[in-house]
């Protein structure tokens, strides 16, 4: 594939809601997964244990990058356009 960006924008509709969908469902996974891996780490910041919490750390740190780095493949919206709104000049406004 030679250029995603324009590929993506002559595709179809339906397969941009596609990719969509596919990226929202990945992004709140991701999220879930760095809010359970905070709350392990929180419960073992109490227990003293370091090495989980770097562990917890390290993981949440690549799945940030992950969900950052999918946000290049999100869609741009559809632009329709539409009839042109009429625009008012200098010789259309009132007199004083």
């Amino acid at each position: 594939m030679s250029n995603f960006r324009r590929s993506q924008n002559e595709a179809h509709p339906n397969k941009t809601n596609t990719i969509l969908t596919g990226i929202i469902l990945l992004q709140i996974l991701f999220v879930s997964m760095q809010i359970w891996l905070l709350f392990g780490a929180l419960n073992n910041a109490l227990e003293e244990n370091f090495g989980f919490a770097l562990t917890t750390f390290i993981g949440s740190l690549i799945m940030a990058i992950a969900s950052i780095w999918l946000l290049k493949y999100l869609p741009e919206p559809i632009r329709k356009d539409g009839p042109k709104k009429p625009q008012v000049t200098a010789s259309n406004q009132p007199k004083n």
